[in-house]
């Protein structure tokens, strides 16, 4: 059977104002570039949205993963929409694109991507999972937790095509290594790895044993670009995005949902140097204002109907996540009360990755022995 592949494309190209959100002109002049490739035939669908500053390019092909195509289409396109960023004088005009020309894959380049290839169900459920103002490893706990625990997930103790559990895919993002843990079996290494989750993150997520989804075929992708390993400066927070695809041997949409109900802490935030809750949150207040955040995530629900993206449904848009809502108001509260302290500020080790080198560049030949 054909295979249909999901690219979900992100980029800071301008955010408005400052770091808050997306202005529609963006939005409009992704459309056209969207819908021309569409018409060209390169895209079966597609959908335009924003997670806070972040423009975001959901789209389903027939070109597999890491198509130049593809990718050399999400490139131009947030090309074109810096231009319209630069003359509106947008903040921070471009910022994600690093690099002077497209090169064959944008792997690297400054954009996330979270990607999959895989043969349609007879029903298939796929969520987009977009944040804003955190890292990519923000999203260890929630994958943890929809493919791994059964306080959160009923089905892998109750459900027989999940009985078996799943095989998680993480990177080492520092030293560029991967490795392949199966649950429930590796489920304590897996915890030791991504409870460390600036260095270790999980980027695939596959079936196993029972299920009647092959083995190869993916069922979560979450991006793992990191900006400043990119640009070698501070740059901005990297934004992470994830499809998950769900129902039918797979966690159901409750399930992959439910771990948002805590709203965990993440790091990045203001200037990328803090750590605080994610909240979920409904597409309308998808603009980090607060200390520029807390931190967002929006869910955006499809249905993949003969390779179309059927959609959208605003998930988060739900009264049964108010209270983590307000749960991470009050966290952002207690967090913020500390200042630039620790745990507030980030440790030392990971302050690194922002402006303060540059700050304390300005000590350096004032410091003396102590002995």
């Amino acid at each position: 059977m054909e295979k249909i592949t999901i690219s979900l494309i992100k980029a800071d190209v301008g955010g408005f104002p400052g770091h808050s959100t997306v202005r529609p002109e963006l939005k409009a002049k992704a459309t056209e570039w969207m819908e021309k490739a569409k018409k060209e035939g390169l895209l079966v669908s597609y959908h335009v949205l924003n997670a806070g500053d972040d423009l975001q390019l959901l789209m389903s092909h027939r070109k597999g993963v890491d198509s130049e195509e593809i990718h050399g289409l999400a490139w131009e396109t947030f090309e074109a929409a810096t231009e319209v960023a630069k003359e509106l004088k947008l903040h921070g005009a471009g910022q994600d694109l690093l690099v002077d020309a497209f090169s064959g894959n944008i792997r690297g380049m400054g954009p996330g991507i979270a990607e999959m290839e895989f043969v349609e169900r007879g029903s298939e459920p796929l969520v987009a999972f977009m944040m804003d103002k955190t890292e990519p490893g923000a999203f260890n706990y929630p994958i943890y937790k929809i493919f791994a625990d059964p306080f959160n997930t009923a089905g892998l103790v109750i459900d027989p095509t999940m009985h078996d559990g799943f095989v998680f895919e993480v990177w080492d993002i520092k030293e560029k290594k991967k490795v392949f843990l199966k649950c429930p079996e590796e489920l304590y290494s897996l915890l030791a790895l991504i409870g460390a989750k600036s260095k270790y993150v999980i980027k695939r997520v596959f079936p196993k044993g029972s299920s009647p989804i092959p083995e190869e075929e993916p069922v979560a992708s979450i991006s793992t670009e990191k900006l400043f390993f990119t640009a070698g400066r501070y740059v901005g927070k990297d934004d992470p995005v994830a499809l998950v695809r769900a129902q039918g041997g797979l966690p159901a949409l409750g399930e992959v949902l439910e771990p948002f109900s805590l709203p965990y802490l993440v790091s990045g935030w203001m200037r990328g140097s803090h750590n605080g809750p994610i909240m979920p949150v409904p597409f309308k207040y998808s603009q980090c204002t607060r200390f520029d955040g807390p931190p967002r995530v929006i869910a955006a629900g499809f249905q993949v109907s003969h390779g179309r993206l059927v959609g959208t449904a605003d998930l988060f848009d739900d009264p049964a996540f108010d209270l983590s809502r307000k749960k991470a108001g009050e966290i952002a509260d207690y967090m913020r009360a500390h200042g630039p302290f620790e745990p507030h500020r980030l440790p030392v080790e990971e302050m690194e990755y922002t402006t303060l080198p540059d700050v304390l560049k300005k000590l350096e030949g004032r410091f003396e022995d102590t002995e």
